[in-house]
Formats: structure tokens, sequence, C-alpha cells
């Protein structure tokens, strides 16, 4: 008690019935509390009153009484999980009377609605005085329709809530539809205080009538009791939600009760869905008062305004919205396909037109399918507004009346009715839409049949159509019948008679008319008025073809017929036209229509027949079904309409026709097939519904705790059902009792995409299982359904039963390196090992039976600890069993698991024990040795698996690992392990194993042998002294000979000369000669070289040479390079020495060149001719030459010279300039001196060159002077540049040239003239030979000097000038150089012409005013001389155009002509590059002065002589061509030289006609018809 003690403190008074329900009660008796207050003392304490409680519990068990009297040991501790409430109860005080009291009456009537147990609650006051005696009870009545649902596994029920007050205007009763349903807890979700929860369960109240609530608030939220949260939605929350200290409200931020209101928005839709779609014989007018519960108001709790939106959302989704079908099937839809709030007034006229029998089954084929009627109230707004129900626009309604026959279908007082609709909404709403294009307006046609035309039709300004109310009521008749009997086929026409008597008496009628008589233009006529409309209209009546029936075939054949919708099948399955996109046309109800026709009468059913047979109107079954989804099948169909539909289907299969894919999809998917599991009906759809025996159903519905077998519901559809097996089977329904497992297994796996299986639910497949075991049922579809998903809990989570161990102790080793996923015993209890059946048919690994695999595909081994021995030897056991594993070998690699002499290492590290090379391990020491006494002698037989691990097993890998030790080591290995490895070395081979390549390469590689130098080489790189070395020694240093003093390895070294030659050491002298060769070292002195050093060294290269691919390295090259071979002419490296032999004394004598002393070495020296070659030494006379000719210089006798230059030139050598210097220029016997070859000539054939160069033939024979070509290069003559460098010399000399020495240089030149010639001239030639008579030839500048092209102006400047001007050219002329081809090598190097060079000036001292004028045309400008300028001007070299050649004629011909006495005086002027200029003057007999365009000219006397003509000739051609051509220079000379002649020929025409052909010249007709112009006379 002291425990308890500790643990008091005030509680509020509802603990108590906390309490009650917690208590166990005996069966048969509804649980019940009573409290009742009596005045009395019962207790004997003097108290005022006394408490009682009752409660029909079964009283205290031991276990209870213990638990009250300890803390921590409640009997329902654990029991949370069960959906128990209260965590501990705790007593309350008695003696508070009035708290108690208030308690009682605060007490909510909806408390017992979440009360597991107790089904009455009541209180009572007892006084001794009877009138004040109160009672007042809670009860629940009556719990009904309890249905169960295990695919969502809920239930839901109906309770009946009573309330007994004292008071009576409190007490009441009201009914609740429950809605319970389970969720697994999100791990996200789970808290510390719930952890062993595993299922959430929702209860939801929605109340049918008014809530009870004994004048107190009504709480939204109940955590078994009630809180005070109102949450304004309509129906009330219950959960085990964790609460506040004060019990008020939820912990809202808490993430277990997040979880919580995460599920209610589920909970909601599918209570909502059951609650609307379930009520089989309740009407669509029903269903719209449980729209209340939809919560559409907010709630001042965001977080449940944000459950509120997430059930919005759900239901935009859901089918639940009923549209007006006008069938008994119901139909529902989404809120986004329908269309509501239709106006009362139209409502209206729908209701009667319904019972008027007018067919409305097209009120929802116009775009949104109708809502219920019964929604279209002011109280659903707010609800339709929450779901996005839009309104039907306006333009519906046209489409509504047109489709649904509306105005012809009802009586004349709905027809005016629906005119009165049309009327008061026509400004607002149905102006200017489709409302004035439907036929609305009533008139009598032709012939008397009541036809309708539209608005707009009769408000057509062309009046085509006039509709008209008779003006008189008594006149109505007479005005129809002569309507009928005129037959006029248009304009006025009346309402019918029948119409216009309702009209009469319409209370609304004035409203109407305003209407007719204003938008639609119906007016009234009188029978006077019509009869003058008559007379204007019976002359101009015509006929007119119809062409109706070809019309009718033509399309009957594109698209489908429909029976009309009144009546049809279709209408009654589908309820609207899904066939519309698919080109059927339906026919009207005007053919359902009975009537007499030419006095014979056709029922509705046999006309019907008759339209298909004949007309092909189809109906179902007979139609092929639409690609679409059909809207009835989400909701239950009538029994009628279920067979309809399997009739359907039966037809298209017997008839083998394809059954559209959305069509069959909607079939299969919808929920309108009635089922019934376990007595509870309900609708399914076909793909989950089963059609099994009776028997079989209800064994596995029995079996079956989690999952619901949803069988077609046999009472509801009757045996006929039976009959459509094969139809139930093509849309999906199940009749298999392996597909009825396979289901109930799916079903189960869906639990766990968001949660894991609880212990019950997992209990409950076992027992399943179990169940189908013992009823000798087959187990294999369900268990193959489940085995592999993942819903066992384990020690590793959740994994499948395939994946999964039941524990013992043989698994005892196996869990030491392995996670294996054992079944948590710890959590399913020891209950789980009674069902190793069941489990060990799932998958479920019961027993050590082959568990290899397992072991593998789960292995964990610890990361630090060491395995023990049984672990290991398992590891390599599943390695034998399994084969390679990599997985194992990875696992393996990183922990140190076997035990060995060094201690525990990882399975790289280690290496299994064998006497036969554990010589190798005593070289080094760390070898790591598995310890075979740790393990046992079993340990060897898994050497395989011991290999895969890594452990090192054969001698392969131990001497690897020992090269890998070896390589690392080498570098500081001891003289004692060096010994020690020899030694070993020789034992490995003595037993038969060979060392690796790597290993070997590795020995003979690295350096790990002491050397007498100090350092320690590689094998290869290692000699054993002998005495063949000792002759070697002089020439050679640094040779790497093994330390073999007693300092080192000793004389015992030589004891593994065998191994050492094995490893690569040179113990054979001529072995090393590459050691030789690398260790060359001549001394200072070459004379301490003997021939034995020499010989020495000549047979280690001729070793060398024998072997194969062997090179010399640079370095012994460059040694040898040295001067050490002794010749002739001294010590001398072998590149520059020569071995004679006889064929060299053919040609020369041994003191020619630098010889080897065959006197110091002796003949054998000639034995090593291979191996002085290969150092360099010459042994061939061909190759010879360069050496001998480099010795040339130091010969002096011309003799020698000559034998040296006959066996160069016999070898056919050519000069190396590095090699040969010069050539001898002998100077007697004995004497000469050396010239380079550069300054020598061959030949010098001009003789102009015997103090520039050495003319060769003048001092060797031929033979020698070819030798000297190609040997030496030397030229044969002189070049162009050695004649420029003599003719600077004669420039720079002064001297004047002999004409002889002149024409042999410009004869040179012009012989080989060319480009380079050209620019060597240009460049170098400063003066150029000048005419200067017959003593010499003078050279002056080339800017001085001009080429004589015109020798008028020639002539002239040589009387005024005193020096010579014109250059030199030979006289006579001589043939090898032409005068013209020197004047044109003159001119490219840079001399001027004197034409070019010359200038010019007239003299202007002439007296106009005395001369005299003449008329040129009479004897000088005459029209053939003009004819000839033009032509020349014409050529189209001259790119001159017509215009242009005109201007200059006249030009011309504007030019005043003056006679002169005397020649004018004109001045020429010479500029010189020194600034000088030489002056001439001469006298012209005719002058052009163009800027005054004045000629001036002497007369011309053609008696006197052809030399003054031929002179006036020139200077007139000249004259006449300047003026002409001032602008074109160029052609100035070609001009005068044509006009010249023709002035010779006195411009004869036909002479002057024929030179222009001559030179290609010619006029054109503009021309022509200039001179016409300007000559008009000739």
């Amino acid at each position: 008690m002291v425990d308890f003690c500790l643990l008091m403190y005030n509680v509020e008074f509802f603990f108590i019935r906390q309490n009650v329900e917690d208590n166990d009660y005996l069966e048969g008796n509804d649980p019940s509390l009573e409290f009742v207050i009596t005045s009395e003392d019962i207790t004997n304490t003097m108290a005022t009153a006394t408490l009682l409680i009752f409660n029909n519990e079964k009283g205290f068990s031991p276990k209870n009484i213990d638990s009250i009297c300890s803390i921590g040991r409640s009997t329902k501790k654990g029991n949370r999980k069960r959906g128990h409430i209260g965590e501990k109860v705790l007593p309350l005080k008695f003696d508070k009377i009035k708290p108690v009291k208030q308690q009682l009456s605060n007490v909510h009537p909806e408390v017992l609605l979440f009360l597991s147990k107790i089904k009455r609650l009541s209180d009572r006051e007892h006084n001794n005085d009877p009138r004040l005696n109160t009672v007042s009870a809670i009860a629940i009545t009556s719990e009904t329709e309890f249905v169960l649902r295990k695919n969502i596994d809920a239930v839901s029920y109906t309770i009946h809530l009573s309330v007994d007050e004292k008071v009576k205007e409190f007490e009441g009763e009201c009914r609740y539809f429950m809605w319970r349903q389970k969720f697994p807890v999100r791990q996200e979700n789970k808290v510390e205080r719930r952890m062993e929860v595993e299922e959430l369960v929702i209860t939801l109240a929605f109340p049918f009538e008014e809530r009870l609530h004994r004048e107190m608030s009504s709480p939204g939220i109940y955590a078994f009791l009630p809180t005070e949260m109102f949450t304004n939605f309509p129906f009330t929350i219950q959960a085990d939600f964790l609460l506040a200290s004060s019990r008020e409200t939820i912990l809202l931020d808490n993430k277990w009760n997040q979880g919580i209101l995460d599920c209610v928005p589920s909970a909601f839709i599918n209570a909502f869905v059951s609650l609307v779609k379930n009520s089989e014989n309740a009407p669509v007018s029903s269903l719209a008062s449980m729209f209340r519960f939809i919560p559409t108001n907010n709630s001042s709790y965001q977080t449940l305004n944000v459950v509120r939106e997430s059930i919005k959302s759900k239901l935009l989704e859901e089918s639940i919205l009923p549209s007006e079908s006008y069938t008994p099937q119901k139909i529902f839809h989404k809120p986004r396909e329908v269309g509501s709030m239709l106006m009362p007034a139209f409502w209206t006229i729908l209701e009667k037109a319904r019972e008027q029998k007018v067919s409305l089954f097209h009120l929802s084929s116009q775009g949104k399918y109708i809502l219920s009627s019964s929604f279209d109230r002011a109280e659903y707004d707010n609800i339709l507004n929450f779901l996005g129900v839009e309104l039907v626009n306006n333009e519906w309604y046209a489409k509504c009346i047109q489709s649904s026959k509306l105005v012809e279908g009802v009586s004349d007082d709905v027809y005016l009715e629906l005119l009165l609709f049309i009327a008061d909404n026509w400004r607002s709403k149905f102006d200017s839409t489709d409302m004035e294009d439907i036929p609305l307006i009533k008139y009598v046609g032709l012939y008397g049949d009541v036809s309708l035309c539209s608005i707009n039709e009769s408000m057509d300004l062309n009046r085509n159509k006039v509709v008209s109310l008779s003006r008189h009521p008594d006149h109505i008749s007479w005005l129809i019948d002569w309507k009928k009997e005129f037959k006029c086929p248009a304009n006025y026409f009346f309402w019918p008679k029948s119409t216009q008597e309702a009209f009469q008496f319409f209370s609304k009628r004035e409203t109407v008319l305003e209407w007719l008589r204003g938008p639609v233009k119906v007016g009234t006529m009188s029978v006077w008025e019509y009869a003058d409309h008559l007379n204007n209209y019976l002359n101009s009546c015509q006929k007119r073809a119809i062409a109706f029936v070809h019309f009718l075939y033509h399309s009957l054949e594109k698209t489908g017929v429909l029976v009309p919708a009144n009546g049809s099948k279709w209408v009654g399955l589908i309820g609207s036209n899904p066939w519309t996109n698919e080109g059927y046309i339906e026919l009207a109800e005007d053919y359902l229509k009975p009537d007499y026709f030419a006095g014979e009468y056709a029922s509705k059913e046999k006309f019907l027949e008759f339209l298909k047979t004949n007309v092909a109107a189809s109906d179902i079954p007979d139609i092929s079904p639409p690609n679409a989804a059909i809207p009835t099948v989400s909701s239950p169909l009538t029994k009628k309409n279920a067979f309809l539909l399997l009739g359907w289907i039966r037809k298209m299969k017997l008839r083998e026709i394809y059954i559209p894919e959305n069509f069959l999809k909607c079939i299969k998917e919808g929920s309108w097939l009635k089922i019934t599991t376990i007595g509870c009906p309900g609708c399914r759809p076909p793909s989950e519904s089963f059609m099994l025996s009776s028997s079989l159903g209800n064994i596995l519905q029995n079996g079956s705790v989690l999952v619901d077998i949803p069988l077609i519901d046999l009472s509801f559809y009757g045996n006929e059902i039976n009959e459509y097996e094969e139809e139930l089977k093509k849309i999906g329904v199940m009749s298999e009792y392996g597909e009825a497992c396979e289901f109930i297994g799916k079903r189960l796996m869906s639990l766990t995409e968001y949660s894991t299986l609880s212990k019950d639910q997992v209990l409950s497949i076992l027992n399943f299982i179990r169940f189908l075991r013992e009823n000798f049922l087959p187990q294999d579809k369900f268990i193959n359904s489940i085995k592999d998903k993942r819903w066992l809990k384990t020690s590793c989570g959740v994994r499948s039963p395939v994946e999964s161990v039941l524990f013992d102790e043989e698994w005892k080793t196996a869990s030491q390196i392995s996670s294996i996923p054992f079944i948590d015993r710890h959590y399913f209890g020891e209950e789980i090992l009674s069902y190793r059946e069941e489990l060990k048919s799932l998958g479920v690994a019961i027993g050590f039976i082959d568990p290899y695999k397992l072991v593998v595909d789960n292995l964990k081994l610890p990361p630090s600890s060491s395995l023990t021995a049984e672990a290991v030897l398992l590891i390599l056991e599943c390695m034998r069993r399994l084969g390679s594993s990599n997985q194992l070998v990875h696992a393996l690699s990183s922990v140190k698991c076997f035990m060995t002499n060094l201690g525990y290492k990882p399975p790289d590290e280690c290496f299994l024990f064998d006497p036969q090379w554990v010589c190798i391990q005593q070289v080094f020491e760390g070898f790591a040795l598995i310890d075979h006494d740790f393990y046992g002698s079993s340990i060897f037989s898994y050497r395989n698996e011991l290999k895969q691990t890594g452990v090192k097993v054969d001698f392969e890998e131990v001497v690897k690992e020992f090269a890998d030790r070896f390589k690392q080591d080498a570098s500081s290995m001891t003289k004692e392990l060096v010994l020690s490895f020899l030694s070993c070395h020789r034992e490995i081979k003595d037993n038969a194993y060979v060392f690796p390549p790597d290993l070997g390469k590795n020995i003979r590689d690295l350096k790990w042998l002491q050397t007498r130098r100090g350092d320690k080489r590689s094998p290869r790189d290692c000699i054993l002294f002998g005495p063949d070395w000792q002759s070697i020694l002089p020439i050679t240093v640094d040779l790497p000979f093994l330390d073999d003093s007693d300092y080192y390895y000793g004389k015992e070294i030589h004891k593994y000369k065998e191994e050492l030659k094995n490893m690569g050491v040179v113990v054979e002298f001529k072995d090393g000669a590459k050691f030789v060769a690398a260790g060359l070292h001549f001394p200072m002195d070459p004379a301490c070289i003997t021939n034995e050093n020499v010989f020495s060294l000549l047979e280690c290269i001729r070793i060398l040479n024998e072997g194969v691919n062997y090179s010399f390295p640079d370095p012994f090259f460059k040694k040898i390079s040295r001067k050490w071979l002794k010749t002739t002419n001294g010590y001398r490296p072998p590149e520059e020495c020569l071995l004679f032999d006889p064929r060299w004394g053919s040609y020369l004598e041994r003191t020619d060149g630098p010889f080897i002393d065959e006197d110091f070495y002796g003949s054998n020296i000639t034995l090593y001719k291979e191996e002085l070659r290969a150092i360099g030494v010459i042994l061939d006379v061909e190759e010879g030459c360069s050496l001998i000719a480099s010795h040339l210089e130091f010969h002096v006798q011309s003799s020698t010279i000559v034998r040296i230059y006959n066996y160069l030139s016999l070898s056919n050598w050519e000069d190396d300039i590095e090699v040969a210097k010069g050539i001898w220029i002998p100077d007697g016997s004995q004497n000469g001196e050396w010239v380079s070859p550069c300054e020598c000539v061959l030949h010098d054939k001009d003789g102009l060159f015997d103090s520039q160069l050495k003319v060769l033939d003048k001092y060797y024979e031929q033979k020698f002077l070819d030798f000297f070509s190609h040997a030496f290069r030397v030229k044969c003559d002189p070049s162009v540049a050695d004649y420029c460098e003599l003719w600077e010399v004669w420039e720079s000399s002064g001297r004047r040239l002999s004409h002889d020495d002149c024409l042999k240089f410009w004869g040179y030149i012009l012989k080989h003239w060319g480009e380079m010639a050209e620019k060597t001239l240009t460049e170098k030639l400063v003066k150029l030979p000048v005419a200067s008579g017959s003593d010499g030839v003078l050279l002056f500048n080339k800017h001085d000097v001009f080429i004589a092209d015109d020798l008028q102006l020639k002539d002239l400047f040589e009387r005024f000038s005193a020096q010579p001007l014109f250059v030199w050219y030979p006289q006579p002329s001589n043939p090898s150089l032409p005068q013209m081809d020197l004047f044109d090598i003159y001119k490219k190097i840079g001399v001027r012409t004197l034409s070019e060079s010359v200038e010019k000036e007239e003299s202007d001292t002439v007296d106009v005013a005395q001369l005299n004028q003449v008329n040129p045309k009479e004897n000088l400008i005459t029209k053939d001389l003009v004819t000839l300028i033009l032509g020349f001007l014409a050529n189209p070299v001259m790119k001159m155009k017509a215009e242009r050649r005109h201007e200059i004629i006249r030009g011309l011909l504007n030019i005043t002509f003056l006679e002169i006495v005397e020649p004018i005086t004109v001045n020429y002027s010479l500029p010189l590059s020194s600034g000088e200029i030489v002056n001439a003057r001469a006298s012209r007999m005719i002058c052009w002065d163009r800027k005054s365009s004045k000629l001036f000219t002497l007369k011309l006397d053609r008696s006197s002589g052809y030399e003054n003509q031929i002179e006036y000739a020139t200077y007139f051609s000249e004259a006449i061509s300047e003026g002409v051509l001032w602008e074109n220079c160029d052609h100035i000379g070609a001009l005068s030289e044509l006009i010249k002649l023709a002035f010779v020929l006195e411009f004869d025409e036909k002479a002057v006609r024929f030179l222009m052909k001559s030179k290609n010249l010619q006029i054109y007709l503009e021309d022509e018809e200039f001179l016409a112009s300007v000559f008009p006379s000739d």
C-alpha cells in the first residue's frame, strides 16, 4: 500500500467509467454501470449521503488484487495494442457528494458510442421522500446492420442511442452510423508511449438525427472519452489520441496523433461511399441527406483543416453524386462530371413531363450529368460548392428541350408553362442563345399536323413563316380548317386549336402574349385579315419534289440506328447514349406513338419490331458495345440490368464480336456486382468477386480472418446467375479455389505496402494455412502468393518467409558469423513454435539442414573479435558446399580470423605449413603459419577453401610471398642471409621445385650482392673473380667483383659458383666481356698500354660481337675514341687508323697515311680485322679516302700528293669540307701552295681571269681535272658572279676596256642571261660601257647613259654634248652579240631610252597677228585623214565610245591653221644623275599649240625633194597624233606612223582604205554618218 499512496492525487470522476470498461463480464449480460446516491447512512459513519456504484462485472481475480497492491504490475499492461483504455486506475474520494453529482450530470450521452463493453450508464437519486427520487439513463438500445469488410479491415453498424431524463425535454433517441477501421502504424509516426502498438483503430460516428447532448456541447474528437475539442465537422472522430495533461485536447503537434489524422480521410471516404452506394433499397431522393456528413465548414484548428482538404481531394475522385436518370438504375458520377442547380420552375416542368410519360432519358446527354433533383435545394448549395459542382449554363436548357422532345410530348398546359419559363428568363438568360434556334413554337402545318418552328424562323424579317393566333376565340377552328384547305406552301400558320383554347384560360396569359408579340413576333389575326392575305398568294403556289427517300437510303448505309430511348433496354442499362461518337443515330420517340395511317393501326410494339427488322434499329444485346466507359457500373446494378449486361456479353461472345477495351475495363472494375461476405451484403467489381460452391465459399470465408471472399449474392440473383459462368469469367469473376487463394494472398500482401503486419495478422495467416491443411485443401496457390513477399518480422527486420529462419541451438555457431533473419520470438512469443509445419510450407528454414547458402547470404562477421575454431571451420564448409563464394572471401579479407604462430591474422597474411619449403621461411622472419594445433588436423582438408580466402597453401604462392619479401629486403641482406639463401636455393633445387620467373628476375635484377667496390649489385652485374681477368685489369677500372675478402663472403662464396651462375653472376672471363666494355679505362700515357692489353681488349670485343643483338654502350665508344692505337704517324684513336694489307700497296705506301704499326703489334694484329673494324679502324681501300685525304696537308712533295690524288680519283672520292681544305698548286717539283677550291676554275676560255682565279688545266692532266670537278666541286668555267666581280674590278680600275674584252664579257652575259643574271647585274653593275671612239671603251654611271632609240635626237645630242651619252654596242655588228639583244639587257638592268628621258620645249615667240590663216580642209585635214583617225580610235583596244571619237574629230576640225614663214625652234634637255643637264636645239616645220587650238605650219613645197617631204610628213604626223591622243600617250607612235604613211601617199582614198584593212581598222555606221555631217560636200 505504500506504493499506492505515493501515486495518490485528485482525479476526474470519469476514471470510474474507465475502470468499468476494463472489467470482464458474463456472456449474455449487457455490461452496465449505475450510480446511486442515497440519503441513508448505510456505512454507519454519520455521513449525510452515500454513493453506491453498481457494475455487473465478474469480480476481482487474484491477479487483479496483486496488481492493485503493486506499482508497475498492472494486469492491463501491454493491452494497449488490443484496444484497452487507461494506463492506471486510481481510487476516487467518495466524501465529495457535490462534485459527484456534478460529474454524473456532465456525462455526455455519446460516450457510450466509443466504449467497447458498457451498453448502459445510469445514475439514480434515492431519498426518504419518494417524490424526490430521480432517474436518468443513457443506453444503446440496439446495434443493427453489422457489416464486416476484411479487405479494408473495417466494420460498420448502426447504433440506436437513447436518453431517459428526469427532465422530459432532454429525452430522445438518435441513430448513428458507426464506421470502425484499422490502419497499420507507420514507422515514422511511432512514439515511445505507443511503441508496442501496431494498429490504429479509428471510429467515425455519423448521426442520422440531431445529436443527443443533454444541454451540453458536443465534442468532435474522442479519445475513448470526450475531449473539449469542437471540430465543426458533422461527424465524430474517435481514436487512441495522445492527450494534453488536462485531457481537454489532443496534442496536435505530436507525430502519433498526426499519423491518426492522416488516416481519417481514408476512413471517411470508405464510410461515406458505403453509406451512399450500399443503401440498396433507399430511393435516390433519400441519399441527399447523407451528404450533410461532408465537412464543408472550416475548423478552428488548422491541423483539422488539412484533414478537411484531404477529404475534399479524395471526394472529388469518387463517383458519389447520383444523376437524374429517370430509370430504376442508380447512376453515380464524380463531382466534376455533374451539373447542378436547375431553375426550380424548370424542375417543375420536367416533373410534369415525366408524369405525362415524356422520355427524359437524354437529360444527361448534353455534356454534363444532371444531379438528382433531390439535391437541387438551397440547403445543399454549400455542399455542392464544396465539391466544385458547376451550374448548368444557359445553353443547356435549349439542348435539353430539343433532345427530350419536351415541346411535342407535354400537354398544352405544360407547354404554356414552358413558354412562360422562357419568357420570364428571356432577357436575363436566353436572349441570343441557342434557345432562338430550337423548334419551340407550335403551329398547324399544311396537312393539319402539328409542326414546330424556331423563334428565329418566326421572327425572320422575310416573314417566310408567320405564326399567328386567332384574334377571336370563335374563329380558331375556322381559320385552321381553311388553312388546311388552301394548302399554301408558306407564310401564315396558326397555333393548334387545343393550344389556343388552353391559352385563353392560362393564368399568365398576358406575360406570354407580350413575349410572343415582342421577341417572337407571333401576333393575332382576324378572319378578314387572313382573307386579305390569301388574296395575294393564291396564284403563286408551286409544287416541289421531295428526295427524302433517297436521303434516308444513303444515310442508313453510313450510320447505325438505335431504337428510341423510351422503353429501350440500352437506356435502362446505360442511361445516356454512349454511341454518339461512333456514328449511331437514335430514332425519335415519334416512331413509338401508336396511330392510324390510311385507316390502318400499328401498335408501338409491332412498329418497333418492324424498325429493328427493316431499318436495322438496334438495342442491347444486339448492338456492339461502345469503346467507352458506362457510368452505371460504378454503382450496384439492378438484377434486371445485371442479367441484361451478362446476356449482352454472351451475345457478343456467340457472335465472336470483339469487346472494346475501355468498355470491358469499366465492366471489370466497376462496383456493380452484388456480393455477400459472411452474410453481409455489398457490391464489388467482378475482378474482385467469386463464384464458388457454397461449401467452398463458406470454408474460405470462415477460414480467412483478414480478407473478405466476396461471393456473388445468390439470394439476390437466384440460381439463374449460374448459367452465366463463362460470361462472369470473361469480366473477371473468379471461380477457382486457386484464384481465391491467390486473391487472399495478394490482399494480405497489399497491407505490407505501407506498413508491416501485426503479430495477430501474421498468426492469422499461419492459422489460415493450418485451416487449409486440416480441411485437406491445397495450399500452394496461397503460399506462392505470399512466401516471396516481405511481411514476417525477424531479427533483421521484415523479411519474406523464404528469407527467414526459425532459431534453434544448431544455429548458434552460424549466428556468430551471419546476421541470419531469425523469426522474432520475442515479438511473436513461444506461440510461434507451434506453427513449424506452416512456417516450413512457406519456405522458412526449420532445422539446421543445408544452411550454408543462408549463412553466406546473410554473412556478417564480427568487426573486431576473433572467430572461434568452429566458426572458421563452418565458413570453410560453406565454401566447400557452395563452391566459390566471392562474398565469403570479401568478408574474410578484412577480418583477423585465423590463429597463427604470430597471433590472429587476416587470410592474405597466412600460410599453410609445409615442411618441403620450410627453408624459405627460415631466410626471412615474419611468415604467419596457421596453427593446426588450434584447428586440428581437419584444417588441412580445406586446402582449396583456404586458398580461396587468400591463405597461401601452394609453393607458388609461398614463393611469391617470399619474392615480395626478397624484393623488399634484398638491398639490406646481410652476408649471413645471402649465404643462407644460396643454401636454400640449392635445397629447393634438390627437391625438384623451381622458382617462378618473377622471383628469378628479382634475384637477377635486384641489388643484393656485395662487391669489392663496397656497393650492392644485382647478380647479373657481378663477377666472381678468376685468373683469366688479370691481363685486362690495367686498361679497366671498377669491375664488379664479388667481395670474397675475409671481411665479407670469404672463400665460402666460391662454393656456390653453380648457384651464382644460375642467378646471373659472371663466373667465366668469356661471359664478362660486357663489363670490360663498360669498365674500359685507358691510362693517360698510351705508351703504358702493352700489346697483351690490346689483344685482351680485342678478344673481349670479339666475344661481344659474337653475341646476339649486342650493341656497345655509348660510353664505350667515347672511351675508345681516345688515342691508344699505335700507327706509323703516332698514337691515334681507332677511327683515325688504317690497317695496311697488300691491296693498299697498289695505290699507296705505308707512310702515306696513319696505318697501324705492325712492327709494334706484330703480324697477329691482322687476326683481329673484324674487331678492329668494329671499333672504327678502316680496313678497306675504298673506305680510307677521307682519312687519307685528311692527311694531305701534312705532305709537301708533289709526287706524294699526286699519288694520293690518283688514289682518291680512282676511288671516286668526293671532297668533305671538313677533311680536305685545299688543292695543291705546284710550283716546281718541291714547292707549291694549297688553294681553296672556290678560288679555282678548270678552264678560262676567254682568258679574262688570269689575275682572279687559279686555272687548273695549266697544272694538271685532264684526268685530274675531272677528279677536281666532282671531288672538290671546282667550277668548270667562271660564273656570272665571277664575271660581275671582274666587272667591278674593271669599274674600280678606271681604265679603258678593249672592245674585245667588252665583247667577250657581254657575249658571256647574253649567253647566260636569266632571272638570276638579271638580278645579279642589276645589283652589282654601277657603270656601263659607252661608245667613245676606237681607242677603247669608257665606263660611265648607268643612270647617265642612254639607249639611242631616236636617231634624230641621238644625232642632235651628239652635236651638243661634249661627253659620250649612248651605250656601247659592237661595231661592226657581231653575231654573238646582236645589238637589240644587248639593248634589251641594258633596259632590264636600268638604262633609260633617249626618247623617254628627253624633255622638249617649243618656242612661243611667234607673232600670230602677222600670220595668214589657211583652210586645212583644202590640203591637210582631208576626209581620208579623218577617216583614218576615226578607224584608229574605233579600234577595240582604244575602248573609246563613238561620242568621244566624234568630239576629238570636232576639236581637230576646229583648230585654226596658221601658215608660218620660218620653222619653229624646239629646245630639248636631257638631265643626268649628277644634276647636270645636256641641252640641244632644233627647228620644226609644224607645231600644234593645243591650249590655243592653233596649229602652225610651213607651207609644203612638194617640188623640194623627197627629204623635205618626208621631214614634213614626219612632223605633221607627230603633231596630229600628239594633239589627238594627248590623253592616250601610249598609242601616239602607232597613229603617227599610220598618218606619215598616208601623207606620203597623199591621202589617196583607196590607198587609205587598204592601209586601214591591213591594220584591221574600220569605221562604223555612226562614224560614217558623222563624216557625212562634217564633210557634206563629199
